[in-house]
């Protein structure tokens, strides 16, 4: 660099909490340190947003500042240490994700892009009048609504995969509904509304034997879980990097790389082409065919400083902390009068859904915000799934690794509060 050194990381190791020095990592998020409605902050929406640490905002900047220049089509040597940077990120996606190349890294604006560019492309490409596309029960609509447009164009037909009352699919159901038609089963690893981990290992090698497809929505297991998608054997993994405690506007998606060699480009433009005619295109080979035009750069460093972030603090003990918090947290809300938690599978990531007595859940978050407690209310884009669980909407409370015991007590009170004012 020629310009100030790089942001370093601090306050990322510790043994106060479960072998995480929560204290010292709440300090790394101007957020978190900041009053809201004149009250400590207490943010329990991660599930939607994880909060970004101050690091990755100092590199995201340290970029603009001082790296900044278009990638992949400059002589100078500041295009090419963009390209370098930029290109490290996707390795760094690629060692999160175990990826077996970054040829098999896709840069995309986030989990609902990557969708959207597999049903555009592998599904209508392997997708005929008469098939079938199976998704579970508990899929978030961007899992959904991308295989009902591309159904409705091939004259396909979509098949769902039960849950229970629980909240964990019915894997007895599965081999029935692996038919000779299926051609693609979509599944989301963790889901959004009701915490459930799904078993998706068990699920891809059932799918895999009947020569079924399989993409895995990882945008909420991520942030909880290590994934290793070579393991996992998933055709496809996507996820967000707004999820993971970067910026908003970059995601990912994981194809095997014969997958993605024999998928067509989804988008054209300039970066995917090597010759362009009158007469002809011919596109480059992977990753750049998937990605046309000037790329989010800055956010995919971004996303890059956040899995060092991570990774720094060890993956494995924030899963570890965070089970932590979802037993207080379950323990504490249990508790509470006319309070029912929907979605009680055995392996849950740390996603607490809940209704309280007949209180709307958009009152419960409007009060629970004047109290400083950041919570979401609604279907959580997840309407099936509410209309399974037989609510219209659910207060959810998802809690990260720098939540605190004392973030739980803020939200039970905040719920006794809000059972008081309505009596």
């Amino acid at each position: 660099m020629n310009a100030k050194s790089l942001p370093t990381a601090t306050h990322q190791m510790g043994h106060d909490v479960g072998g995480l020095d929560v204290a010292a990592i709440r300090q790394d998020f101007p957020l978190l340190t900041t009053p809201f409605h004149g009250k400590p902050m207490v943010y329990l929406d991660s599930a939607v947003s994880g909060q970004i640490p101050q690091i990755v905002i100092e590199r995201m900047d340290h970029y603009q500042r001082f790296e900044h220049t278009n990638v992949h089509r400059g002589v100078s040597t500041l295009s090419q240490e963009a390209t370098d940077r930029f290109e490290e990120a996707r390795e760094k996606v690629r060692g999160f994700l175990n990826a077996a190349s970054t040829k098999e890294i896709i840069w995309t604006r986030g989990t609902t892009e990557a969708i959207n560019l597999v049903a555009q492309t592998w599904g209508r490409t392997n997708i005929h009048p008469g098939d079938e596309i199976l998704l579970s029960a508990m899929e978030h609509h961007a899992n959904i609504v991308p295989w009902q447009m591309l159904a409705a164009e091939k004259g396909a037909t979509i098949r769902v995969l039960p849950m229970n009352d629980a909240g964990e699919l019915l894997l007895e159901d599965l081999d029935a509904l692996l038919t000779p038609r299926t051609k693609f089963l979509g599944l989301i690893q963790v889901s959004n509304v009701l915490g459930t981990i799904n078993p998706v290992k068990e699920i891809i090698a059932k799918a895999h034997a009947k020569g079924v497809c399989v993409l895995v929505d990882g945008a909420q297991s991520v942030p909880h879980l290590a994934v290793d998608v070579q393991d996992l054997d998933a055709d496809f993994f996507v996820f967000s990097g707004h999820k993971l405690s970067g910026p908003t506007g970059i995601g990912v998606l994981y194809g095997k790389k014969a997958l993605l060699e024999k998928m067509p480009p989804w988008q054209g433009g300039g970066s995917m082409i090597l010759a362009v005619s009158w007469e002809k295109t011919t596109y480059i080979g992977l990753p750049g065919k998937f990605e046309a035009g000037t790329p989010a750069i800055t956010q995919a460093i971004g996303l890059g400083a956040a899995i060092d972030y991570l990774q720094g603090i060890g993956l494995e003990r924030i899963a570890a902390y965070e089970q932590q918090l979802l037993t207080y947290a379950t323990a504490q809300l249990s508790k509470i009068e006319g309070l029912r938690i929907i979605g009680t599978a055995h392996e849950k990531a740390s996603v607490i859904s809940f209704v309280l007595d007949s209180i709307h859940p958009h009152d419960v978050g409007s009060i629970l915000d004047h109290e400083g407690i950041v919570v979401r209310a609604g279907h959580h884009c997840a309407q099936p799934v509410m209309q399974r669980m037989g609510v219209p909407a659910t207060t959810r409370a998802s809690f990260a690794y720098y939540n605190t015991k004392e973030d739980v007590d803020a939200l039970v009170a905040g719920i006794l509060k809000v059972k008081e004012i309505f009596g």
